[in-house]
């Protein structure tokens, strides 16, 4: 085998990885609505507070397992990735934030249809970035998402700013993982370190208040908080495995399982309602993504039958 061969072999074994951590995270992703409805008597800023402590905490723990403290420290002393990291962290913490509002305020259905825009927004991402370029039906397909979000606006009455918030935040996410050099347990650590005072001095402070709602009455309340760092960081450090290792445009593709999953949950166990306005927007962008699913799956068969 000759070296051109060998670096095609790895790239597609890294590929192959890549595509398992995604579709483990996005599934993992998929069913958190049923984890922060169990969460709604606790004030949604307190959640995510509580998730990012606990998420230090919980990487902390496999840092020192696996004895990357340097990798820590060297990355704190990197201004780029400091700089980085930080906008990564506030995109998340934002996104975190929105979302746990959604699920508390019966809005399942607007956080599923911002996670089946994020795909799109990788996209766009990608090729105003990285210049990956985009076939025909791919632009079909965008267009046809953007279509989508202005008709349910028009329809609805109202911008789903729910939606776009979490597709914004979420895909921009993405983009900056996926420039920043470092791995993901260490960018995702430092990323809750940059947040872990300003979460903790939070939680300090509402405790001082009478506000807390830690220790809460009911022991699985706390366990489920105290859990939340585990629950963050892992699907966390899936996608970020994943975002280095796949185009974007793959990431984009993978996406549409979280929100799928949250739509079944929100139409089929909490009842919300699905009006005419969502179905037409929903038909839309999910043919959007027929589209981009088999121009996919059209340029992997060649790209197969090429080697």
């Amino acid at each position: 085998m000759d070296k051109t061969e060998e670096n095609k072999t790895e790239q597609h074994e890294a590929a192959a990885a890549g595509l398992g951590y995604g579709i483990l995270a996005y599934l993992i992703w998929g069913f958190f609505p049923v984890y922060f409805k169990a969460l709604g008597g606790v004030p949604p800023l307190q959640v995510v507070s509580h998730r990012i402590v606990w998420s230090v905490l919980f990487l902390w723990l496999i840092i020192a397992w696996r004895g990357k403290a340097g990798s820590i420290r060297d990355a704190l002393h990197d201004r780029r990735a400091v700089v980085l990291l930080t906008a990564s962290a506030l995109l998340i913490a934002a996104n975190w934030l929105v979302f746990v509002i959604a699920v508390g305020h019966a809005q399942v259905i607007q956080s599923s249809l911002g996670y089946f825009i994020t795909p799109f927004v990788s996209v766009m991402l990608g090729v105003i970035f990285f210049r990956e370029r985009l076939r025909r039906l791919q632009l079909v397909s965008l267009f046809m998402a953007a279509a989508g979000v202005v008709l349910l606006t028009v329809q609805y009455g109202q911008v789903p700013w729910v939606a776009i918030i979490l597709a914004v935040t979420f895909g921009s996410y993405g983009l900056f993982r996926k420039i920043v050099t470092v791995d993901s347990l260490t960018g995702l650590t430092v990323e809750t370190l940059l947040l872990g005072p300003i979460a903790l001095g939070y939680l300090i402070y509402v405790s001082w208040q009478g506000n807390g709602a830690f220790p809460a009455p009911e022991p699985h309340i706390s366990a489920l908080l105290m859990m939340s760092g585990i629950a963050t960081a892992v699907p966390l450090l899936l996608f970020a495995s994943a975002a280095r290792r796949l185009r974007l445009a793959t990431i984009g593709f993978l996406q549409y399982l979280t929100p799928s999953i949250h739509f079944l949950l929100a139409v089929l166990l909490y009842k919300e309602p699905f009006t005419r306005a969502h179905l037409t927007s929903f038909l839309f962008i999910w043919c959007g993504l027929c589209c981009y699913s088999y121009d996919a799956y059209r340029g992997m068969k060649t790209l197969y039958k090429a080697r």
